[in-house]
């Protein structure tokens, strides 16, 4: 009895600790993720906790059931819109960047070790994914949002590639127990088996959840569960007849999270706590599991292998699958440079060891250390790049609360909130009424904890916090009049914009005309629209630039993929920049 409260305590406070260490990290602009593997570390057999965690098969099986949770809720979180622009480019990053990664550092592990070119390609593989958790907890504790095809693509990538970064490591671990057949064909056949079944059950199984869900009647916080439930019995089944059921959760995940569904907001809100509880619990489980003393011997190798993975055989694979897409260069660079490492590479190196093989140790931690490495390197430069990259964009949205109004039948309603501040565009410009959204409506209003009760004439001030009901798709609209201008001056509208709004549909010719620039191959009848997209040989986003003259064009709204909306800078405030 003594013992079990002296594990609950000890595991609380651990737990309370890692989620305080949140903040501090927050501020320091370091990554999370890499403090709890130095907690974890700690409290190891090396550290001043002296717990002797060496129990390979519960790691395996924990550390599972935490990716498959993480994965699951990338998916809910992942919008369809997203796809559009970040589909194509991520898929292959998360195919064939993966196999080159793969294979480019494989094959210098190989040499430089002198492994077997399949034990080689083994470390390879097991390196070869990026992080989701490791990637967009660091940028959401920085308050950073990318531009949309920048983001979509990571997220989309990093959510996507573990399946075949698992899928490999499997494969060539049994390449290597059993020398029969041919190796191409196994790894093809493999290869259709695994990610064919993934991407079946998980589709069809996340429509059928959906089905479930909305006929289910059941206590509100039944709902939550119930989706992780079903998730979960996805991944198992799929995972039993031999298929990814990594793929299958996240697609599961993907498919909830983008059909109408009773609770939606709940089961986002209750896995979104799930998945950083399960990040926290698979670092710190992991973190125990190394014994730092035996890292040291392979410091050296580890360095020479992570230079590689990150200066060579990263960007090489972004370069080729980013190719056909004809990314900017400041997007290939960040992309090629945000190839961070985390908990799944050190989940794949438990694979040899629960496979037997001599120099599995070596191999967990060689990967260990690269890990370590990625986070330190490129976990603590990411935010930094960004800006330096330009590629971060002002925040979409600044509500205080958001509930979805469920009422069947009808069209997606929210509920919003703000909270005003001193700056706020209402009070400063002292609208009398605000200019609202045709089909928006505000419904209250409350101010020192009262609920006021008359709206007409409004006199918003500071402090106050006023609730609306709104379609989702016009929150930005609403930010314009609720929400500051952002601390960082180069993110306000005037600085990023520009100082005029065009239209989309507006005619290069007038344009022009009114500012006095003459273009040779200038044709009169071209639309902003067109214009932009032939400058950019992508799907627009916000935050792109085409120059124009003297002047700069900036993308300021999209919808359905058409620029809907330009920010027109003039010369005294554009900056030298590229799209």
């Amino acid at each position: 009895m003594e013992l079990t409260n002296q594990i609950i305590l000890i595991g609380a406070a651990v737990l309370f600790v890692s989620v305080l260490a949140s903040v501090v990290t927050s501020r320091l602009g370091a990554p999370l993720l890499l403090v709890f593997l130095v907690i974890g570390m700690l409290l190891g057999v090396d550290g001043p906790g002296g717990i002797a965690f060496h129990d390979v098969q519960l790691a395996h099986l924990l550390g599972s059931l935490a990716l498959a949770l993480i994965l699951f809720d990338g998916g809910l979180v992942t919008p369809y819109k997203d796809f559009r622009v970040g589909l194509r480019p991520a898929l292959g990053l998360a195919t064939i960047g993966v196999g080159i990664t793969a294979g480019i550092t494989g094959l210098f592990a190989a040499w430089w070790l002198g492994f077997g070119w399949l034990e080689g390609l083994l470390l390879g593989a097991i390196v070869g994914s990026t992080d989701a958790a490791a990637v967009f907890s660091l940028l959401r504790s920085q308050g950073l949002e990318l531009k949309q095809r920048v983001g979509a693509t990571l997220e989309i990538e990093s959510g996507s590639n573990d399946p075949m970064a698992v899928f490999l490591t499997i494969v060539l671990i049994e390449l290597l127990l059993t020398s029969d057949g041919n190796a191409g064909l196994v790894i093809l056949q493999a290869f259709l088996r695994q990610m064919g079944l993934g991407a079946l059950i998980g589709i069809a199984g996340g429509f059928g959840l959906v089905w479930l869900i909305n006929r289910l009647e059941m206590s509100p916080g039944l709902y939550p569960l119930a989706a992780m439930a079903g998730g979960l019995s996805l991944f198992g089944i799929t995972a039993v007849l031999d298929g990814s059921g990594f793929l299958a959760i996240y697609l599961a995940g993907l498919v909830i999270g983008n059909r109408p569904l009773q609770q939606r907001v709940e089961i986002k809100r209750f896995h979104d706590g799930i998945a950083r509880l399960a990040q926290i619990g698979m670092f710190l489980m992991l973190g125990l599991l190394v014994a730092p003393s035996e890292l040291l011997p392979v410091a050296g190798d580890a360095l020479l292998i992570a230079a590689v993975l990150i200066l060579v055989a990263r960007p090489a694979a972004v370069w080729l699958c980013l190719l056909p897409f004809r990314f900017p260069w400041r997007e290939q660079l960040f992309v090629g440079w945000v190839g961070l490492r985390g908990a799944v590479p050190i989940i794949l190196a438990l694979f040899p060891l629960l496979a037997g093989f001599d120099a599995a140790q070596t191999y967990f931690n060689i990967i260990f250390f690269v890990v370590l490495i990625s986070l330190l390197i490129q976990g603590w430069t990411l935010t930094w790049l960004a800006r330096v990259l330009q590629l971060e964009v002002p925040p979409t949205t600044h509500l205080v609360q958001r509930v979805e109004l469920d009422i069947p039948g009808q069209r997606e309603l929210e509920l919003v909130g703000y909270r005003l501040a001193e700056n706020a565009p209402i009070i400063t410009e002292r609208h009398t009424e605000p200019h609202l959204p045709s089909d928006a409506r505000l419904v209250a209003l409350v101010r020192d904890k009262h609920l006021m009760e008359s709206l007409s004439p409004l006199d918003p001030r500071p402090g106050d916090y006023l609730y609306l009901i709104a379609d989702p798709k016009h929150l930005p609209e609403l930010d314009r009049l609720f929400v500051p201008e952002p601390v960082s001056e180069h993110l306000s509208e005037l600085a990023f914009f520009g100082e005029f709004v065009l239209n989309g549909d507006a005619k290069l010719g007038g344009l022009c005309a009114v500012y006095g620039i003459e273009l040779p191959e200038l044709e009169p009848e071209l639309t902003l629209d067109a214009l932009i997209r032939r400058g950019l040989y992508a799907h627009p986003v916000v935050g792109d630039r085409v120059q124009l003259g003297s002047i700069e064009l900036v993308v300021r709204d999209v919808q359905d993929d058409i620029v809907t909306q330009v920010g027109l800078k003039l010369p005294h405030t554009t900056e030298p920049t590229s799209s």
